[in-house]
């Protein structure tokens, strides 16, 4: 597994625009998976910040006890419309891994949990060409690092 920093180190231009695309909105998607092994899916913030993506979570949320249990995750951007120029449309980006709890902050409720995360993957995808007339995929994977595919 990776730190966002070795990332940053292995395809920068990669990272720097996956990096924009989850500052572009507050609020990400994370998925989790329950007890019995089915995904929960749950709003949440999360941060880059010494090399790390950082999170936090509640006390007695299900989604930090899922974690807990087990800490397989993926986060997905915040989903932003494309503009009416599809060409201008900077796409989505998602990643996964697994959350290592950390001490948390000085100010951290009791009973919260923070995190950073192991990342595995992490994907980023919008339209290529001028028309726009192809997906991209750009995608770097532990082991094989960074890639860059199109679909028509």
């Amino acid at each position: 597994m990776a730190t966002w920093q070795e990332i940053e180190k292995d395809a920068p231009e990669f990272a720097e625009k996956v990096r924009g695309r989850f500052e572009a909105g507050r609020h990400k998607t994370m998925a989790t998976l329950r007890k019995d092994g089915s995904p929960r899916i749950s709003a949440s913030e999360l941060q880059f910040e010494d090399g790390e993506v950082t999170f936090g979570m509640m006390g007695d949320s299900l989604k930090l006890a899922d974690v807990r249990r087990d800490p397989r995750i993926a986060v997905h951007s915040p989903s932003i419309d494309p503009p009416e120029n599809e060409a201008d449309w900077h796409g989505d980006a998602k990643l996964s891994g697994r959350a290592v709890e950390v001490p948390p902050g000085p100010d951290a409720e009791e009973g919260s949990g923070a995190f950073r995360i192991d990342v595995t993957e992490v994907a980023l995808t919008y339209l290529g060409g001028t028309p726009p007339d192809h997906l991209v995929i750009e995608s770097w994977h532990e082991g094989t690092g960074w890639r860059r595919r199109t679909r028509k």
